[in-house]
């Protein structure tokens, strides 16, 4: 579902500060694949997806969502293949406008539009058995203004409207980084249920070694722009936080272990 072929990304060449921030990169995803991605800072993991996402056009290299080869494709128009949520939770949702209407929007996006106004009866219905799902009661609130929720109420609206339309490949760029530890849990409960339903093939960074571990099938660790661990199945299910940073210190030729990497 997602192959990125040999990915080079230079920030500043040529100059005293440039940054070579994908290096060969290398990664394959089977459709739905769940891999959480970590390292440290300067990895490379969020530059990866917005090489994948199209926000920067890469020096060298493919790369393929579904088949199409979407290297050259600009931002927009590989929108129709990809959900995405941001680490910020007010970046999804449209503040002034109700639970409903944002919903509406992301479910009728990119279909023809028409005169027709409002949402009838039966997409409020569907809109209110997506909302259950988030386990917050916000089913109870479809007519409330977006603005007036938590963060991690807005985080888990804007994860359901990005996976609405069941896009080809879900990004999650640290979506629970900016929630607190109950709230964040809660919204990564609702990933794994969306993500599980739909069998959608999802690529989610995270800082915390411990969710990396518990979500997911499959768990991939980057260094200096490239993936040096590749863990899956049963050897990933068995990982340990301590483990874990044995295997980055083998695989990154370092004992260097960022603050970050050791969240949690």
């Amino acid at each position: 579902m997602l192959k990125i072929e040999n990915v080079r990304k230079v920030f500043n060449g040529g100059t005293v500060n440039e940054k070579v921030a994908l290096n060969g990169l290398n990664l394959e995803l089977k459709p739905g694949d769940f891999v959480t991605v970590i390292g440290g800072n300067g990895a490379g993991k969020s530059t990866m997806l917005n090489a994948v996402a199209g926000v920067y056009e890469v020096d060298e290299g493919s790369i393929f969502i579904d088949g199409v080869d979407v290297t050259k494709l600009p931002e927009y128009k590989r929108a129709k293949f990809i959900g995405r949520v941001f680490q910020d939770p007010m970046m999804g949702t449209a503040a002034t406008m109700q639970i409903e209407e944002n919903l509406a929007l992301a479910a009728r996006r990119g279909k023809a539009r028409t005169l027709r106004s409002g949402i009838t009866r039966q997409e409020r219905e569907q809109y209110k058995e997506q909302l259950k799902i988030l386990d917050l009661g916000l089913e109870e609130r479809m007519t409330s203004k977006v603005g007036l929720l938590s963060g991690g109420q807005r985080q888990a609206l804007t994860l359901l409207m990005a996976t609405l339309q069941e896009p080809k490949l879900l990004l999650l760029d640290e979506h629970t980084a900016a929630l607190d530890p109950k709230t964040a849990a809660k919204v990564l409960e609702a990933t794994q249920k969306i993500v599980d339903r739909s069998n959608l093939t999802t690529l989610m960074i995270t800082h915390n070694m411990r969710d990396a571990i518990a979500y997911g099938n499959r768990l991939v660790m980057m260094y200096d722009g490239h993936v040096v661990v590749d863990v899956s199945g049963e050897e990933k299910k068995n990982l340990t936080v301590e483990q874990l940073l044995n295997l980055f210190s083998q695989a990154s030729g370092s004992n260097e272990a960022n603050d970050k990497l050791l969240l949690g």
